[in-house]
């Protein structure tokens, strides 16, 4: 079990899922997932902030037991993604009097989830308020939209302590320790930024909104619904959300591509050859068709140059690279060094795909090869100087 004390009077109660291959049915979990919850006991009250995913309710019952917990006075939502709300009317079966703290956005929703609908079941919080626990406050801090409009924060005043909901999040389960200083965290980096990339990208503005809301706050501790605690490393974990929320990239390439027969998975390998002999030495090249989605869409932003490729297929791009983009647009990612390569036999309509996706995107391209039916001498060339093109403009 990993029940773990944080700090004085905070102590981790939330559960590992080991089970579930898919986040949200879309995102791989390889190294699993944490559903994080935490128990705050103050001198006059205690409080609950945020529950697990409903699945995982008698771990997190066990939990709650195991820390000798027989009454809790507040259970504190920040954010209402079942995989995080999902176990509230069980806590309040467990719970008899449990008062739920919420913004109004989230009291209406759990009336739709979970047809909770009482008033004085709800103790609502607005934007800077606060709860004493006693020798403890609670502080109270909207950043909505990250990422869903209910979004807020908790603030341990004197613990300097942030619950932060999926704000600082990563993919992966917790292996023994919980507190960053308890472990080797190198690992979950990635994991964050594919996190980051797959569940919040699109909300760019206003996690950096939210940064910019919360800086005052002195943090000793950082407490998300997934992943380790951050405390040794909090800088660190800010600095990856900054960037990815700014789109920053960092050197490199990526590249995706469709191919059916090969001809453009030449072209995609012919044009990673040029890069790398003009000095771009980190470049990841993606089968659309093979590789997940997900990592697709953490190296695009990832790395600064971003180069798709597609066939003509029934008339218009090839599925899996027209999904990609779909992805990224949604995702409103931009700032990236972008070229297209279409392939055709008889139809050429990608460079006119790609052209929608740009104007849709807000994005623009250094430039367009096409190639019908295979390579040759023209086609090399012009990818050499796609690729000239593209590292001038690194």
């Amino acid at each position: 079990m990993n029940v773990n004390e944080i700090c004085d009077s905070v102590v981790y109660v939330g559960v590992n899922d080991r089970v579930t291959t898919k986040f949200e049915s879309m995102w791989p979990l390889p190294y699993g997932v944490s559903y994080n919850s935490y128990y705050v006991k103050g001198s006059e009250a205690t409080a609950l902030i945020d529950t697990v995913e409903i699945a995982e309710l008698p771990a997190f019952l066990d939990h709650l037991h195991e820390q000798g917990v027989e009454h809790i006075d507040y259970l504190i939502i920040n954010h209402m993604e079942p995989d995080h709300s999902g176990s509230i009317s069980a806590i309040m079966r467990e719970y008899p009097g449990i008062k739920i703290v919420g913004n109004r956005t989230t009291i209406a929703m759990i009336g739709g989830f979970y047809h909770i609908t009482d008033p004085t079941c709800f103790q609502e919080v607005k934007d800077g308020d606060k709860i004493s626990l006693g020798d403890l406050t609670l502080s109270f801090h909207l950043i909505t939209m990250v990422h869903w409009p209910e979004t807020m924060a908790t603030y341990l005043e004197e613990r300097q302590l942030l619950f932060s909901g999926d704000a600082f999040g990563a993919f992966g389960a917790l292996n023994g320790g919980v507190v960053d200083s308890q472990m080797e965290c190198d690992w979950y980096f990635p994991e964050m930024e594919r996190y980051y990339t797959n569940i919040v990208g699109k909300y760019g503005r206003f996690v950096q909104r939210a940064l910019k809301k919360l800086e005052g706050l002195k943090l000793s501790y950082i407490c998300p619904t997934h992943g380790p605690v951050w405390h040794d490393r909090i800088q660190e974990v800010v600095n990856v959300y900054d960037r990815l929320s700014r789109y920053e990239a960092t050197d490199g390439a990526t590249i995706v591509y469709g191919s059916m027969y090969g001809h453009t998975a030449a072209a995609a390998d012919k044009l990673a050859r040029e890069l790398c002999e003009r000095g771009v030495r980190t470049i990841k090249i993606h089968n659309a068709a093979v590789s997940n989605l997900s990592d697709m869409i953490a190296d695009a932003f990832r790395y600064k140059i971003l180069v798709v490729a597609s066939p003509t297929y029934s008339a218009t791009l090839f599925p899996a690279v027209e999904q990609f983009l779909r992805a990224i647009e949604t995702r409103e990612l931009q700032g990236r060094i972008f070229a297209t390569i279409g392939n055709h036999t008889w139809a050429g309509v990608v460079e006119k795909e790609m052209k929608a996706f740009l104007e849709r995107s807000k994005n623009t391209s250094l430039g367009h090869v096409e190639i019908k039916q295979s390579l040759s001498a023209d086609t090399d060339a012009r990818l050499k100087e796609l690729a000239r093109k593209l590292v001038a403009e690194c």
